[in-house]
């Protein structure tokens, strides 16, 4: 492997200001191997955003294909400790965890599921249905 394009020469780029943690942008790019340069206003992607040790936890979940028992045996931690660090990684990329109030994308299916199966049993009239899908639909939004 070329001696420029090795992880190890560089550290890695910092996603946020260390005095005032607002989010960095990238002004310049540079080709180690033939010295073409790019300046602009770049924003990083939001892996830049976490820290170190999220992004070996990541680097391990993927290893392990999501398997929480392999990651649990890679990392020496517990069931709990693995939820709770992947709900942190969620949070980092700025998606919602489920615990922040906003149904994930599979409750809010099963929700729909359960509904129509109460509507087809005659649980439920037609307007009953209606009523709890819109209100489905609007905690979503």
């Amino acid at each position: 492997m070329d001696q420029h394009h090795r992880s190890d020469q560089h550290p890695p780029v910092l996603g946020q200001c260390p005095v005032c943690a607002n989010e960095f942008t990238v002004t310049r790019l540079d080709c180690g191997n033939c010295g073409t340069s790019v300046s602009g206003t770049f924003r990083l992607n939001r892996f830049s955003r976490l820290s170190a040790d999220h992004l070996h936890f990541l680097e391990t979940f993927v290893k392990n294909r999501g398997v929480i028992k392999d990651v649990e045996a890679d990392l020496g931690i517990s069931y709990p400790t693995v939820r709770a660090r992947l709900d942190e990684v969620i949070r980092q990329l700025g998606f919602a965890t489920g615990d922040d109030g906003q149904p994930r994308p599979s409750q809010s299916r099963d929700a729909r599921r359960e509904i129509l199966e109460q509507l087809q049993n005659k649980q439920i009239s037609a307007g009953e249905a209606s009523r709890r899908l819109a209100a489905l639909t609007q905690s979503a939004e």
